[in-house]
């Protein structure tokens, strides 16, 4: 038996990308999951082909951003499955430009998904860890969170948020709770789609192209955070290219 099999796993997220090969990673290995992202006609295809393959898995409809939705989350794990050994907090966005666009509305809902996201999902998940004894928060954040570039301010400072966020939780957590930061370097993804200045997706696409590494090489990583013993705590993972300065 691994680390990971028969664990509850919760992934925000959830419907692509890094959440999407987290789900297939974690269900070949045992885990048994609870998935949640707005597009749900993803989710139930992804749930469908982790049923196929032999694994077990949930999914509810949720948005990070409300904070019902986190809790409901919670919830469905511990309907179905009685308990829950580890929230992944996957979803983000990404709209980056440079601040002189002043897109204050897409700064906002970065704040809203990033952040309160990511706290949403701790004021979920935190009772019910502490409630079992047990529990591992893992957070995806950004290589973001280490080096500020033009045009990412914003997005920077939301990662910087989560970091700080997940070493403040790491050190309240006393000897029960894990905390995990995984932080990924350009990832191919959907995240270059995402931002409304033109130039700027431009210069993301041309980036990913040339540089990405796939989406399961960040979810290797979250797997590795969650298989090691109840002891052991990994605290901060970067995955980057080797090509990403």
């Amino acid at each position: 038996m691994s680390g990971i099999e028969g664990k509850v796993v919760a992934i925000t997220g959830a419907s692509s990308g890094i959440g999407e090969a987290a789900a297939l990673l974690l269900a070949e290995r045992g885990a048994r999951l609870v998935l949640g992202a707005r597009r749900s006609e993803r989710l139930a295809a992804l749930v469908a082909r982790i049923e196929e393959a032999g694994g077990t898995a949930v999914q509810i409809r949720m948005d990070v951003t409300r904070r019902e939705d986190l809790h409901a989350l919670v919830a469905l794990a511990g309907e179905r499955f009685g308990r829950l050994d580890v929230l992944v907090s996957n979803a983000g966005v990404g709209t980056i430009s440079p601040l002189d666009d002043l897109r204050v509305e897409e700064w906002d809902h970065m704040v809203d998904v990033n952040v309160k996201g990511v706290l949403h999902g701790i004021a979920a998940a935190l009772p019910v860890f502490r409630a079992q004894g047990a529990g591992h928060f893992v957070t995806v954040a950004s290589t973001a969170a280490f080096r500020v570039v033009p045009a990412m301010a914003v997005y920077a400072g939301t990662k910087f948020a989560v970091r700080a966020i997940c070493e403040g939780l790491r050190q309240e957590a006393g000897d029960s709770l894990r905390v995990t930061t995984v932080s990924p370097g350009v990832t191919a993804t959907g995240f270059a789609e995402a931002s409304s200045n033109s130039r700027v997706r431009a210069e993301i696409t041309k980036m990913r192209d040339d540089l990405a590494i796939p989406p399961d090489a960040i979810a290797r990583a979250i797997a590795f955070a969650i298989e090691q013993p109840a002891t052991v705590d990994v605290n901060e993972i970067v995955v980057r290219p080797t090509a990403q300065r």
